[in-house]
């Protein structure tokens, strides 16, 4: 298995329109795991998300305690609205909160008649749990088994018709 995963989508819809999408908590409280995430868009800069209140519950209900902060990282580079590179961490489960940061990069590129390419590039080495986790499983169901896939996925829904694919 390789240590870099790629991800790749084409979305109808303005780079800032992504772009805000990926780094505003009131927009990624929307889709995928609707956790909001925060940045300091500034090279050193502070990122971090948070557990929702339906994740803490599943973890209670589960016997387990889930941290306030479960994913952590740090910007490298932002380039709105273009490009973002930072470190990445998921502190949800202890298998991948024990393995090293690893690098995301958000790539957005014109592709021609008001569509984008977006493309997430995650780097993983030293970090198999983190690589399985964020690869996801395709065989699952509605929620495309998690990953980037799925995120990926409910992220275009919503940018282009204004739900998520479990409110469509």
């Amino acid at each position: 298995m390789s240590d870099t995963q790629v991800f790749r989508i084409w979305i109808k819809a303005p780079a800032e329109k992504i772009w805000q999408a990926i780094t505003d908590p009131e927009w990624t409280a929307k889709y995928a795991y609707q956790a909001p995430q925060f940045y300091e868009l500034t090279k050193g800069g502070r990122f971090y998300s948070t557990a929702t209140r339906e994740m803490k519950d599943y973890a209670t209900a589960g016997g387990f305690e889930l941290p306030e902060i479960i994913i952590d990282g740090e910007v490298l580079e932002a380039e709105p609205p273009r490009r973002l590179v930072q470190t990445w961490r998921m502190l949800m489960d202890p298998t991948t909160g024990a393995e090293p940061f690893t690098t995301l990069t958000y790539e957005i590129e014109e592709a021609g008649a008001g569509v984008q390419r977006l493309t997430i590039t995650h780097d993983t080495p030293g970090a198999p749990a983190t690589a399985a986790m964020v690869r996801g499983n395709p065989e699952a169901g509605a929620e495309g088994g998690g990953g980037w896939a799925w995120v990926l996925s409910d992220l275009k829904s919503l940018l282009e018709t204004g739900k998520t694919m479990a409110a469509a």
